[in-house]
């Protein structure tokens, strides 16, 4: 599978070497900004449902991967996991283009990371919000 950044994100950065189903769904890409980590992804036909938007759970596997790109420096190179994720719907996605996600992390305790974004269509902070999304990412200890 071709994971050079579709038109429109180029210099984006893939996520790792071995995300099967993120590469499988998306796939996903991120970019640093002064404002913070955006992540993107490129609509194709298998993104859609059968109203030609955006199917309701790409967004969620998205705001998924947002998560953890969003509190990256938090994580700093450590394994963890989702532990929850809540989405609100608020526009049907678009069948074409680029839909973004950008965020901030609200909360860090010593295990966990308290995230809130927004997934946006065409423009990462200015576009269409399509999900409002929050969620708790758990930092995992390293197995001896």
């Amino acid at each position: 599978m071709d994971f050079t950044p579709p038109a429109g994100l180029e210099g984006w950065e893939k996520w790792g070497a071995d995300e099967p189903y993120e590469d499988m769904a998306g796939p996903f890409f991120f970019q640093r900004t002064p404002q913070g980590v955006v992540s993107a992804f490129k609509v194709e036909p298998k993104h859609l449902n059968g109203g030609n938007a955006i199917h309701g759970g790409m967004l969620m596997t998205f705001a998924d991967y947002a998560l953890f790109t969003i509190a990256l420096d938090e994580l700093n190179d450590t394994h963890a996991v989702t532990i929850a994720l809540n989405g609100e719907f608020t526009a049907a996605g678009p069948s074409t283009g680029i839909v973004y996600a950008s965020g901030e992390v609200v909360r860090e305790t010593g295990s966990m990371i308290f995230v809130r974004g927004t997934i946006n269509a065409d423009d990462a902070r200015t576009g269409p919000t399509l999900l409002s999304f929050s969620g708790i990412v758990k930092k995992l200890k390293k197995r001896s």
